[in-house]
């Protein structure tokens, strides 16, 4: 787990990513609006999470050691107290059905590896105006 960086605004943005040079990708995009913590895995994650962190929005891989996104997703919207909390999965997977089962698994949304930084921050975005957690990009 790195430390969470400090940035312009208060909004706590979760990353769960395994690779390394995916990790700096996106904590370079996000620290620029956001503060992000990053974990290797979802059992991490969820830990944190238990211990009483709560985050704006989480972006997960799906296949991360120890539990999978799905299995995450499973936890997160069976709990009466994180069932709230935004998911966009960030994953190499292509297929529909994949897709599909993130989805009606409770993913916010979805986006293929490799991306544009651009759109998962407009992505992001969206869905933070959406729940109100901001007004504006």
């Amino acid at each position: 787990m790195t430390t969470p960086q400090e940035s312009n605004t208060a909004l706590k943005v979760m990353v769960i990513e395994d690779n390394k040079p995916m990790q700096l990708v996106l904590s370079h995009h996000l620290n620029t609006k956001f503060k992000v913590t990053i974990f290797e895995d979802c059992f991490e994650a969820m830990a944190y999470l238990h211990e009483g962190h709560i985050v704006d929005i989480i972006i997960s891989d799906l296949n991360t050691p120890r539990m999978s996104g799905f299995d995450m997703l499973d936890q997160l919207r069976a709990s009466g107290f994180f069932s709230s909390i935004p998911v966009i999965v960030l994953s190499g997977e292509e297929s529909t059905d994949t897709k599909i089962k993130c989805l009606e698994g409770g993913a916010d949304d979805y986006l293929v590896k490799p991306f544009n930084p651009r759109e998962l921050m407009a992505r992001l975005n969206a869905i933070l105006r959406r729940t109100g957690k901001i007004s504006t990009i």
